[in-house]
């Protein structure tokens, strides 16, 4: 045994021998490891430090579990660095693409863009012309919110009611039902001046956002 192998010797995993996204995988056997499992990023390469006594057979799977758990890491951090549509054409664009991913490509809105007079809607669409309007008070919200929202009024330029082929579009999302209750959890604190509301989207100072008594969302189409 050369002097450095107890330390962390190294070998490339079979079969594999990359991660999902072609990057190479490397395995760092070590004696001094007897319980945990690691995984991380060196130079381009994902490295899985695993116990010098596993078998083969737990080395592959602590392998591809850790490969998945990286992979999720890097998602993560991807979602949270994503920069968020401030300008009107960002916001068009990036309706395209929600239109795309979770509609088909079907609904083609004319324009999009952030207005500061809606007080009693998050947002509105007018089928009509293709016009969708996002209330300013979404700006501090958590994305996934907005994105339901702008969603929202996305399907709206296929269906305007709210009957059961509306919500039907919007199954494919998967945080409809989250955001709708982030959304009235916001309006209930919001209409009743609690200041924990404020807080919601990371800043303070929103203002109520009334449900209408119509049909209990604020987003229907104008």
């Amino acid at each position: 045994m050369s002097p450095g192998a107890a330390a962390g010797s190294r070998r490339a995993v079979a079969p594999l021998t990359t991660t999902a996204e072609g990057a190479p995988v490397e395995v760092r056997r070590s004696a001094r490891r007897t319980r945990t499992v690691v995984a991380f990023w060196e130079n381009g390469t994902a490295v899985v430090a695993i116990p010098a006594r596993f078998t083969a057979a737990q080395e592959s799977e602590w392998v591809r579990r850790m490969l998945a758990k990286l992979q999720r890491q890097g998602e993560r951090r991807a979602a949270s660095g994503r920069r968020r549509p401030a300008s009107d054409a960002a916001l068009a664009a990036h309706a395209t693409h929600l239109s795309g991913r979770y509609l088909g490509g079907r609904a083609v809105p004319t324009s999009v863009r952030w207005v500061s007079n809606q007080n009693s809607r998050w947002g509105s669409a007018t089928p009509a012309d293709g016009t969708i309007r996002l209330s300013d008070k979404l700006r501090p919200m958590p994305q996934w919110v907005i994105d339901y929202v702008l969603l929202h009024e996305l399907a709206h330029l296929l269906v305007a009611g709210h009957n059961a082929a509306f919500w039907k579009l919007l199954e494919a999302y998967p945080e409809t039902q989250r955001a709708k209750a982030f959304l009235e959890g916001v309006s209930f604190a919001t209409a009743r001046g609690l200041a924990a509301a404020g807080g919601a989207g990371g800043s303070g100072g929103l203002e109520p956002e009334g449900w209408p008594e119509q049909d209990g969302w604020p987003g229907d189409a104008d």
